[in-house]
Formats: C-alpha cells, structure tokens, sequence
C-alpha cells in the first residue's frame, strides 16, 4: 500500500465530510447564533462525541486493528479475523448498550456537574443529550467496521461515513430556521438518524466485500481477553484526553454565554485539517507499522513514520499558519450573519488564532501513537496523557482568569506540543522511531516556505481589506483571495526548497502508487 495514496483517499474523502460539517456550521451560526439554546445542543452534541473517542477510536485504533491485522497474517487468515470480529462484537454491543441505558438514567446530574447549568438552560441541555447520546451505540459499531476496512486497506467507506452525519444535520436545519430550542432540537435529533445512516453505509459496504458478521453469544474468549488487555489501557489513555474535553467543557460553560459556541466554530475550522490530514495518516499507517513490527522490520516501521511525519508537516504547517494569519476574516466570511454578530465572529477568530498553534504537534501525535500501538504499547501513552491533563487543568486556572477564552485555547495549544515532544522523546529513547537528518531538513524547508507564505498573506491583506469588510459575499472574495494566494506561494517555494519528496507527490497526483523501496 502506498501511504501518500492511502492519505489522500482517505483525506479526499474526509474532506467532503468537512465541507458539508461547514455548510451545517455556517448555518447554525446564522439560525442560533451565540445564543444559550446553542450552548446547550453544543453540550449536547459534545457527550456522545467524546465518548466516541474513548469507546470507538480509542478501543478500535489502539487494540482492535493491530489485532485484527495480526490474525490476517496468520494461517488461516480472514476466518480467523472474522471469528476475533464477532467475539469482541459478542462483548462490546451489550457494554454499549448498558452504558448508553445509565448514563440515560443519571442524565440529568451528568450534565449539571459537566456544565453547570441549572434551571431551563439544564433542562434543555439535558433534553438534547438524551437524543444524541445513542448515537454512541451506532458510531462505536461503525469504528469495529471501519477497523476491519482499514485493516484490508478498504478505505473508501469508513472515510465516506461522517458526511452522512454532517448532511443530515444540515438537511434538519435548512428545514428549521426558526432558532431556539425548537432549531436546537432539529439537529439533536438529526445526530441519531446520521449514526443509523453511518451503520447502514458501513454495513452494506460490508456485505458486498463479502464480511458478514454474526452476533454471538457473550463469551470471554482468549482473544477477547487479549482484546481486553490491550484496549483497557488505551481506553484509559483515551479517557484521560476525553476527561481533558469534559474539563474544556466545564471552564467554556462558566466563562459565559456564547463561550462554547466560539469554541465550536473555531474548532470545526481548526478540525479541517486536523481530519484531512491527522485521521487519515493515523489510520493509513497504523496497519503497515502494526505489519512491519509483526514481521520484525522494526527499520521498514520507523520509515513509514518518518514518511508520514513529512507529509503531516508539508500540509499542516501551512494550514496552521494560514489559519492563525487569517482567522479574522475567516470567521467573519464563514459565520457572521443572522443572529451571529460581527462581536461573535472576532472572539471566535480570536480563539481560532491560538489554538491553530497546536495543531502541527496534534497532527504529529496521530503519527506517533502508532508506534506504541503497534507494539501492543497501550500503557505509555496513558501514562504521558495523564502528565499532559495535569499540564492543561493547571494551564487552565493559570490562564482562564485574566485571558477568559483565549487562555483555555492557549492551554490546548501548548500541552498539544508537550504530548507530542514526550512521545517522541519515548520512542527515540527505545530506538523505535528517530527524526533523521533528511527528514529534519526537509522540516526545515517547510518552515521556510512557510514563512513566505505568511509574507504573501499579511501582503493580500494589506492590499485588499475593503473586500474584508461589508456584504457577505465581499467577505467570501477576500477570503477566497487569500486561500488561493495562500497556496500559490507555499506549494511552488516548498517544490522548489525541496522540501517535499517529489517522486511521492507525482505518486499521488497520478494515482500510481510506486515500486521499490519508495513503496511502504
């Protein structure tokens, strides 16, 4: 499998998600405005989701696809794979459906103790939440058979999956405009039917592939212990960055009204390429690092990182400091408008700003953490997540008070850094993964043309900032501008440093993916 290929299937798809996940935020910002009805359906939509990183991408990343990549190489191969599928689908389906049941019970305390809230903002939070919170059974399911596609490098499904999610949330919201609670149920509502919609996808891609799974009796068989050794570790790993979402969340909700709506839109932006580029390498590379550590090539393992760590740089580099240049007239082109003021827009471009500068180091920990994983390591990187969430509670009361939002986004922005250089670190140390002379080089190479960049958009801005002003559309044009000015200096100076490999770049552009000891 060629990785720049993997990627950019991967990513190309995930980024049809995110354009619709803009459309559904453009409007909602418009229809809801920073108002406390949409404070709640972002608590709402925040629960499930955090808990789909622990229950979903972190069992299933960490435990799932490693060991199910194993028993393909084995001697009987997908038969034994399909039986380790269904025995931990035995397992996991009645986990997730008793803990969607209490958390439905215990709602109500939940939220208030998450949020904060009380009276009629509680009950609304609390309403939302009881809608969204199955979706939790049906993307945790969808993950299990995304974790088989990527183990067979069938990308094309799971990473289509999400935009079922984003369009039907959109398709709830064009249909009711209204605001308040009624247009903050609309969505709630749509979350539970995009996960209906996401299972259906990944199931019936499943059957056509040939992969039926059946339903079991629950049984802790030896490859469910085994399951269960790795993934508790990874689950609590998992747990400790989801606690740190809970944390954001807590300090949002007691900054004031509005707090996490602007959180929201700028993190939806800074989202973008955290997914294109982030998810998809994470889950392109975590089978071919898994195969080469299986097959004891431990130098084939650290090349696939190190390929992938230049290719999260070439493009989020780029993304981050476009981003934190030009979050002022993004936001104001991308959410002002309706009930969503021009007051609203520039805290969420101020937000935006600082916590784009964290973003390399959250890319390159999506191409770290497989090299513990990989390993059947679940436990290191639980260990330094706990040293990170410390970081972040303390960076949070150091900076909230005399920062409000923009200290919280600069506690993200500095423990993204802090996990990253401590899992390299790791990894160095036990001689698994090393920045090499070529690799530092082209980094490099990257910042330089990075900083042209910044140049040619401080200069775009400079030489147009009526078209950053007035109509919407205006906006758009201004924006437009920089984002194609933007990429006309970066792409060509990067190509022309060297600070990209070439011969993978034609690769992906051709979509050939190369032979030799280019291939990985």
């Amino acid at each position: 499998m060629n990785l720049v290929k993997a990627t950019g299937t991967i990513g190309g798809l995930t980024l049809v998600s995110r354009i619709a996940g803009f459309g559904r935020e453009m409007l909602m910002s418009r229809v809801m405005g920073a108002s406390w009805q949409a404070d709640a359906f972002f608590v709402a939509f925040r629960l499930p989701n955090t808990f789909r990183r622990l229950f979903g991408e972190g069992a299933f990343s960490a435990g799932f696809v490693p060991l199910y990549a194993q028993r393909l190489q084995g001697e009987n191969g997908e038969a034994e794979a399909k039986h380790f599928s269904e025995e931990v689908l035995a397992v996991f389906v009645p986990a997730l459906v008793l803990f969607t049941l209490l958390f439905e019970i215990i709602m109500p305390l939940f939220v208030a103790a998450i949020s904060g809230y009380s009276g009629e903002k509680l009950g609304l939070a609390t309403f939302l939440t009881r809608i969204t919170f199955p979706y939790l059974i049906l993307i945790s399911l969808v993950s299990l058979f995304s974790g088989i596609f990527n183990s067979l490098a069938k990308f094309t499904a799971a990473a289509f999956a999400p935009a079922l999610l984003n369009i039907t949330m959109l398709a709830a919201l064009i249909f009711v405009r209204d605001g308040g609670e009624v247009s903050a149920t609309a969505p709630a509502i749509a979350v539970t039917i995009g996960g209906v919609l996401q299972l259906g996808l990944l199931w019936w891609a499943a059957r056509r592939a040939g992969i039926t799974l059946k339903l079991r009796r629950t049984r802790l068989t030896p490859g469910v212990r085994q399951f269960g050794r790795v993934v508790i570790p990874a689950t609590l790993g998992a747990g400790v960055y989801q606690i740190s979402a809970f944390i954001d969340t807590f300090f949002l909700a007691r900054i004031g009204t509005g707090a996490l709506s602007y959180f929201n839109y700028a993190d939806r932006l800074n989202q973008l390429p955290l997914g294109v580029i982030g998810a998809a390498l994470g889950t392109a590379i975590l089978p071919q690092v898994s195969k080469h550590v299986g097959a004891n090539e431990p130098h084939m393992a650290a090349k696939v990182q190190g390929q992938a760590a230049e290719l999260a740089m070439l493009l989020c580099l780029p993304a981050a400091l476009a981003l934190a240049v030009s979050a002022g007239p993004l936001a104001s082109a991308l959410f002002q408008g309706g009930r969503f003021t021009a007051e609203d827009a520039g805290l969420t471009a101020l937000t935006l700003s600082i916590i784009v500068l964290g973003l390399p180091a959250y890319v390159l920990v999506k191409v770290l953490t497989p090299g513990f994983y990989a390993r059947q390591d679940t436990a290191t990187p639980v260990k330094i997540a706990c040293i990170v969430l410390v970081a972040t509670v303390v960076l949070n009361f150091a900076l909230i008070p005399p920062f409000g939002i923009a200290g919280l986004a600069s506690a993200i922005a500095i423990c993204s850094w802090l996990n990253c250089l401590m899992l390299y670190v790791v990894l160095h140390r036990r001689g698994h993964f090393r920045i090499e002379g070529w690799l530092a080089s082209r980094i490099a190479r990257q910042f330089a043309a990075g900083a042209l960049m910044v140049a040619a958009l401080y200069a775009i801005k400079l030489a147009i900032p009526e078209w950053f002003t007035g109509s919407a559309g205006h906006r758009l044009v201004g924006v437009l501008a920089l984002v194609s000015g933007g990429m006309a200096v970066y792409f060509p100076a990067v190509w022309v440093l060297g600070g990209m490999d070439k011969e993978d770049i034609k690769a992906l552009l051709s979509r050939r993916g190369k032979r030799g000891s280019d291939s990985v």
